[in-house]
């Protein structure tokens, strides 16, 4: 890492000061998640033109084994994921309070402990990948082959984790348009070297695996060039303070890592309902989750998006722009989802020309395309209102709805829905949605509106609008100096 003198001299680096505390919100909101889901459109893309050349291979337990490693990726990811939300909300409001030396110092620590702690997950998956393999019903070739690709894909996850964590960074600092260029980048590599290693090379699943260690390379160089050499954001390493930042990183990140987890384990279940009905059923859901990410980016891109423009103007004690940014990104998940929704209707066909679908993934896709892909207006509120408890001190409210949805509103659904096969489950699925996005949306609103006031606010100490003791109860809340 440069040395902290080296950054001293980057004009850039003293110059920094917080973006969204400042101008239209709505305008905030949609280039933050433009920019952001131009990139994890692209990554999403990549995984369906993925499953889309292992589908020209002709052969279905492959496609299966495509859904089985990709559950497994989705729990790897989610603890990434859940770290650059703790990364994003620490440093997002150092840098609205312009304490410009404790963000460099708290992005240091962030991207160091993030890079341990997936490398301890990533070889954890090698060592359990039958055992969860197992747990998710995958049996025969399928499980081999899906065994094989998560040994090679699992072991560069700190490399993923690394450029996830350089992203976070830049959107703290409002360069959505880096943060976008990281993960677009990574996503091309991907799409010119999967062709390559599948076809040309005659290397099938492990060519898709390989290709994904390659492009999250190229990911992880990328984001660390924007962040040492573009804006300076980080230090040199303090051993002596590491705990104390990983403490504070964690305190948001370890509530939005289980918060993040109840969505790939809630999937797990739906992948262990679907085994019951073959391999075609498996397949089917693995096309649905590459499509609906893809579809639905922007609503994805959200919660990384809104939550640095949240916890700059938090760090500001701007709390009606705090209202203001749920209110727009609300707006925002609306009309995404309706006009994506059109879009996939009018499209299933080819979709399923695409794939070569047949039999219950045929019925799968069909569905999804012309119903179920409205159930999203209320998975696009949950994420907005988790960015809002993430990074208003109150993540474990985050953790709460998801679970909730992972459990009470997974688990008897799609078992009641199973009895009518996998779109039963499909449907039970879409239900659970419908009931923890709207109560979680209720709960936001309340959170927001409660700030400034005096009391107590869901167990958070109230933030005054007012001068000297608005900046007290912030520094508090921040675990800083009192600053005048």
């Amino acid at each position: 890492m440069l040395k902290g003198t080296e950054y001293a001299s980057n004009k850039r680096m003293m110059t920094m000061s917080p973006r969204f505390v400042t101008g239209p919100v709505l305008g905030h909101v949609v280039v933050m998640a433009g920019t952001g889901a131009i990139g994890l459109i692209a990554v999403f893309g990549v995984d369906l033109l993925n499953l889309f050349y292992i589908s020209l291979l002709g052969q279905q337990p492959i496609a299966a084994a495509v859904g089985f490693s990709g559950t497994v990726g989705f729990l790897q990811t989610s603890i990434a994921i859940g770290m650059t939300i703790g990364v994003g909300a620490v440093v997002s409001r150092r840098i609205g309070a312009e304490d410009m030396d404790q963000a460099r110092a708290l992005a240091t620590s962030s991207l160091l402990l993030m890079t341990f702690l997936t490398l301890a997950v990533g070889l954890a998956s090698v060592a359990l990948r039958y055992p969860l393999l197992d747990a998710l019903g995958a049996s025969g070739e399928t499980r081999q082959m899906a065994a094989g690709y998560l040994a090679i894909t699992s072991l560069s996850l700190p490399l993923l984790s690394a450029g996830m964590c350089c992203a976070a960074l830049l959107r703290s600092v409002g360069d959505a348009r880096r943060a976008m260029g990281v993960t677009l980048v990574g996503a091309l590599s991907t799409a010119v070297l999967d062709p390559i290693l599948i076809f040309a090379l005659h290397l099938d699943l492990e060519g898709a695996a390989f290709s994904t260690v390659l492009s999250r390379l190229v990911l992880a160089s990328l984001g660390w060039h924007y962040v040492t050499h573009v804006h300076g954001l980080l230090a040199r390493p303090e051993p002596s303070r590491f705990a104390s930042d990983a403490s504070l990183v964690m305190s948001v990140a370890g509530p939005a890592i289980l918060t993040n987890l109840a969505t790939p384990i809630g999937n797990a279940y739906v992948t262990y309902m679907m085994a019951r009905f073959g391999s075609g059923a498996v397949a089917g859901e693995a096309m649905i989750d590459r499509v609906s990410p893809v579809a639905f980016g922007l609503i994805y891109a959200l919660t990384g998006a809104v939550g640095p423009i949240i916890a700059q103007n938090l760090g500001a004690l701007r709390f009606d722009r705090v209202r203001e940014t749920l209110r727009d990104s609300l707006l925002v998940v609306v009309i995404t989802v309706c006009l994506a929704w059109a879009v996939l209707a009018l499209c299933a066909p080819l979709v399923l020309l695409a794939f070569s679908a047949t039999g219950d993934a045929a019925t799968m896709v069909r569905l999804f395309c012309h119903w179920l892909a409205g159930a999203f207006l209320f998975t696009g509120a949950l994420f907005v209102a988790n960015a809002a408890f993430n990074n208003l001190g109150h993540p474990l409210l985050s953790t709460l709805f998801n679970w909730g949805r992972a459990t009470l509103g997974t688990i008897p659904f799609v078992t009641l829905g199973a009895r009518h096969g996998p779109p039963g489950i499909l449907l039970g699925q879409a239900a659970g949605s419908f009931i923890f996005g709207v109560l979680a949306v209720i709960v936001a609103f309340r959170v927001t509106y409660r700030l400034g006031t005096t009391g107590r606010r869901f167990g958070g100490p109230a933030l005054s609008m007012s001068g000297t003791s608005g900046k007290a109860s912030l520094a508090a809340m921040l675990s800083l100096p009192e600053r005048h």
